[in-house]
């Protein structure tokens, strides 16, 4: 299915990025912020960058799970997220608190994860 990327009309990165994770857009969330995410290592911010690389794996992990039906894919990409994003606290960036917003949304995301492989569990049904 093509996505109509308009739909994405929000006024920063931080924002299309959160309304598409909102809204089960995972794989277009990682695009979202891509383009900041090489801005700031060709600027040299890592501690910036890894942030951003921190919630693109948060998305990515889902789409793994949720659209590419890889179980496995997700399990090797979510944790990156927990590997990176302890330095929002200590980086300067602007709509901080909209960082932190993306950080607990993929984590409550993350829950319809655990929800959903106890039912398939349960129900002992497979992708």
């Amino acid at each position: 299915m093509k996505i109509d990327y308009s739909i994405f009309n929000q006024e920063t990165a931080i924002d299309r990025f959160i309304y598409a994770v909102e809204n089960g857009y995972y794989v277009e969330a990682h695009e979202l912020l891509e383009d900041d995410w090489n801005l700031y290592k060709k600027q040299g911010e890592k501690e910036k960058a890894l942030v951003l690389k921190a919630l693109i794996n948060g998305a990515t992990a889902l789409a793994l799970y949720f659209v590419k039906k890889k179980p496995n894919g997700y399990l090797r990409v979510w944790p990156v997220l927990f590997k990176y994003i302890y330095l929002l606290d200590s980086v300067e960036l602007e709509n901080k608190d909209k960082f932190y917003f993306a950080k607990e949304l993929l984590i409550e995301k993350n829950k319809l994860v655990v929800l959903w492989h106890c039912f398939m569990h349960t129900h002992k049904i497979s992708f």
